[in-house]
C-alpha cells in the first residue's frame, strides 16, 4: 500500500462502480478492517474537500456516527457491496481507496489527493 506524497495518506488503489452498483473492497483493505463476506457495513458521509464516503463496520462506531450514515450494506462473497443511492456515485465511477481512520475504510472522489493519485500509473484498479 503506498503513500502518494510524503507525510500523505495511504491508498489501496482505485475502485471502478460496478453495472448495479457495487464495487469491490480492496484486498489489502478487508484485511486490515477485518471485513468479512456476509457483515454489515455502515456507509458514512466524506469530508466536503474529498466528498466520497467511507465504510465500516458498526459495531466499531459510535451511536451519532451511525445515526449519519448514508446506508447499510452487506459484503458479498467477493468482497462486493452494494451501494445505497445515498452514496451519489454512478457505475463508472472511480474512487480512490484511501486508509481513512482506524474505523472507516475512505473512498475519495475529489480533491488534493485524487488529484496526486491521477499521477501515480502504478495504482492498482479494482
Amino acid at each position: 500500500m503506498p503513500r502518494l506524497v510524503k507525510g500523505g495518506k495511504w491508498v489501496y488503489g482505485w475502485v471502478v462502480i460496478g453495472p448495479k452498483g457495487e464495487m469491490t473492497i480492496p484486498p489489502e483493505a478487508w484485511r486490515e478492517f477485518g471485513f468479512r463476506a456476509g457483515n454489515q457495513v455502515l456507509f458514512l458521509p466524506g469530508s466536503r474537500r474529498s466528498d466520497g464516503f467511507g465504510v465500516a463496520a458498526p459495531g466499531q462506531m459510535t451511536i451519532p456516527l451511525v445515526e449519519r450514515a448514508l446506508g447499510r450494506g452487506r459484503i458479498g462473497e467477493g468482497g462486493q457491496v452494494v451501494l445505497p443511492p445515498e452514496a451519489n456515485v454512478r457505475p463508472g465511477d472511480r474512487l480512490l481507496a484511501v486508509r481513512g481512520s482506524r474505523y472507516a475504510l475512505g473512498f475519495v472522489a475529489q480533491g488534493p489527493i485524487y488529484e496526486e493519485a491521477l499521477k501515480h500509473a502504478e495504482l492498482e484498479v479494482l
